[in-house]
C-alpha cells in the first residue's frame, strides 16, 4: 500500500484529473452491467435496464460524473 502511495503522490496533477474518471468509468460501467446482469427487465418495458449496453452505458457516465 505504501508503494502505491508514494507513486499516487508523485504523479503529475493532470495525469491525477484523468486516471480518476477513468477509473470511475470503469468501475461504473461495470456496476452497469452487473445490474443489468442481476436485476434487469426481461419484459423490455424498462428502457434502461431491458437492454445491457444502455444500463453500461448509464453506470459508465455516473462513475464518469461521481470522480469528475
Amino acid at each position: 500500500m505504501r508503494r502505491w502511495r508514494a507513486f499516487w503522490d508523485d504523479m503529475a496533477p493532470g495525469k491525477k484529473r484523468v486516471i480518476k474518471p477513468m477509473v470511475g468509468i470503469l468501475v461504473g460501467g461495470t456496476l452497469g452491467f452487473a445490474y443489468y446482469w442481476t436485476i434487469g427487465c426481461s419484459s423490455g418495458a424498462c428502457p434502461i435496464t431491458s437492454n445491457p449496453w444502455m444500463s453500461t452505458l448509464w453506470g459508465a457516465a455516473i462513475g464518469g460524473f461521481a470522480t469528475a
